[in-house]
């Protein structure tokens, strides 16, 4: 079963429209019952997380009646839905509102990820930022496109590689335990700046135009990353996780990061992440 480019416009238009009606107008408008702890004070779910994922779920299922639908908050009820990527005919995987804690703090720094595959490949994501109109749009082997909220569209490109001292980026160290932890905090003073946005939709967007030239995370959740991966390797980019294998639905263990090239992954993982 394969996706068409009509199907493409089908997913933007709904995502979007998620976005305009159920997230945007709770940004900075969150009631304290609005917001809840999932597993600590910075793992948040709010109103809008449940409400976009809901209204984009019940439009996927409707075009899609025999698709597998994973979204983020759905998750927490039937984790199976995860380990069945690997083999699922036709799946969508949404992360409503990533960086929930930007979200709910009142950051615009927030976006809605949607990402397609077949039969354990990903072969379509979406990178939604409700707050600008941006949308990021990747499909395999097509390359990955910016499209403004004034319709103007531009193909994305990695950023060229760099002496190490010259990159910017960041390692999402958050999830991390020490010694891996401070080990990392500690390398990362060998770049010439580094980023935390708490927010994979951005990380990708900003690593897939050539903003940043690596990222990198050590907790893996479909959600946060298939869409993502696929928009930077289809801007020329290499991504795998750190032992070197490439990233693939269904899979939650072992980190990743996402650098130019292989030379540049290869350097990052040794003197950033210290393997």
């Amino acid at each position: 079963m394969g996706i068409s480019d009509k199907d493409i416009l089908f997913l933007g238009d709904s995502v979007r429209e998620a976005a305009r009606a159920e997230i945007m107008p709770r940004f900075r408008n969150l009631g304290t019952a609005d917001v809840s702890e999932k597993t600590s004070a910075i793992d948040l779910v709010t109103q809008a997380d449940v409400l976009a994922e809901h209204r984009i779920t019940a439009a996927l299922r409707e075009r899609f009646p025999a698709a597998l639908v994973v979204g983020e908050e759905a998750y927490d009820a039937d984790p199976s839905v995860v380990p069945a990527l690997a083999d699922a005919e036709l799946a969508f995987v949404i992360d409503p509102v990533d960086g929930t804690f930007n979200f709910a703090a009142g950051l615009p720094v927030f976006g809605t990820m949607l990402a397609v595959t077949v039969r354990g490949e990903t072969v379509a994501g979406i990178i939604h930022d409700p707050v600008l109109g941006d949308t990021v749009t990747a499909i395999k082997g097509a390359g990955a496109f910016l499209t403004r909220q004034d319709g103007q569209s531009s193909r994305l490109e990695v950023a060229e590689p760099a002496a190490l001292n010259h990159m910017v980026g960041g390692i999402s160290w958050g999830h991390m335990d020490d010694p891996d932890r401070s080990r990392i905090c500690s390398n990362l003073a060998k770049i010439r700046m580094t980023f935390a946005f708490n927010c994979s939709a951005y990380e990708y967007w900003l690593v897939a135009s050539g903003k940043l030239h690596f990222i990198g995370h050590a907790k893996l959740m479909p959600w946060d990353h298939l869409a993502g991966v696929l928009a930077h390797q289809e801007a020329g980019g290499h991504t795998a996780k750190f032992d070197g294998t490439p990233y693939r639905p269904g899979e939650t263990t072992g980190g990743i990061i996402s650098a130019p090239d292989r030379d540049s992954w290869q350097l990052i993982r040794r003197e950033i992440i210290g393997i």
